[in-house]
């Protein structure tokens, strides 16, 4: 099951476990803490907490999740930022990954993170985001469950500014208007049609090309990987792929079929055949398209920084 990014109050989901960025005595503390006491109910939560603690920081305990949607509360404690040479970042990663184990410990499917540490304990957030989706990432490779990563506002979501710069610049350099591009879309079409009828003149008669299905079969076999592994690279879960691997004529959406070239790390010209073979091409008018672009130009295939960029920018994320 795939990792998803989204806007939302943590409180509101009906998952089986959200997790509390919880302080390390595990009382009702401000923000995203203080919220979930409340929801749940502050005398029940504090009774079930209050024999829990206090614990370490990176560590985690579960209770329930008495009047919350939500089954299960999992407290985790993230560390406190003092500069990033306090063992911050592998603490912040403990707290990701102790909960995600206790999730699997008690068989839970669904489990929804805040951005630990990065409210009033002042770790960046653009680095919190970095390790928790590293974090939760390397998690599901080798775990099925359904994650999401949520923000209450996009006030406070921060990029890299490195990459967000140069991913800036990008955009500006290539993007075109609808207009242009139905421009050049004509032309491509009359041409296209030209070159066929000097084909059909000589004889030439088009074969009909292999399915989607069929070509990223043959490409996930040629990777020398298995199915698993690409299917969670490409943030999909087992009984999507299973769908589309039974069915030569499965017809995918472009965001599935984007996430396929990503994890099969095609380059520009293997991407473009296979949205072709699903009926898609990549638009210099469509952000999403743009950014999936300058990615693989990067050559940079985690599909899970593209997603963190992709929701930064309102664009459907890849996969799911």
């Amino acid at each position: 099951m795939p990792l998803e990014m989204i806007q939302h109050d943590i409180t509101q989901l009906t998952v089986d476990a959200i997790v509390n960025a919880a302080n390390r005595e595990l009382k009702q503390g401000g923000g995203v803490c203080g919220a979930i006491f409340q929801k749940a109910g502050v005398d029940a939560m504090t009774k079930a907490t209050g024999s829990l603690g206090p614990i370490d920081v990176g560590q985690a305990v579960i209770t329930p999740g008495f009047k919350l949607p939500a089954k299960h509360v999992i407290h985790a404690v993230g560390p406190i930022w003092q500069g990033g040479d306090k063992n911050e970042e592998q603490l912040l990663r403990a707290a990701y990954v102790n909960s995600l184990e206790l999730a699997r410990d008690h068989e839970l499917r669904s489990i929804a993170f805040p951005l630990i540490s990065s409210g009033i304990y002042g770790y960046p957030k653009a680095e919190a985001l970095s390790v928790a989706t590293s974090a939760i990432s390397h998690f599901l490779l080798q775990h099925d469950m359904q994650v999401y990563i949520v923000v209450f506002d996009k006030t406070g979501y921060q990029l890299n500014q490195k990459l967000q710069r140069n991913l800036e610049n990008y955009l500006r350099e290539n993007f075109v208007s609808m207009v242009q591009e139905a421009n050049i879309n004509q032309t491509y079409e009359r041409n296209r049609r030209l070159e066929s009828v000097q084909q059909a003149d000589v004889g030439a008669i088009p074969k009909p090309g292999k399915s989607f299905s069929e070509t990223l079969i043959e490409l996930i076999d040629a990777s020398g990987r298995s199915d698993p592994e690409i299917y969670k690279k490409a943030n999909i879960d087992r009984k999507h792929f299973s769908k589309i691997r039974s069915n030569p004529g499965y017809q995918p959406s472009k965001t599935t079929a984007l996430a396929f070239a990503i994890a099969l790390e095609l380059n520009l010209n293997q991407t473009e055949d296979l949205l072709r073979r699903a009926g898609y091409a990549l638009s210099p008018s469509d952000y999403r398209d743009l950014i999936v672009k300058y990615f693989i130009q990067q050559q940079n295939y985690n599909i899970f920084e593209i997603n963190q960029v992709l929701f930064g920018y309102d664009q459907a994320l890849l996969g799911m």
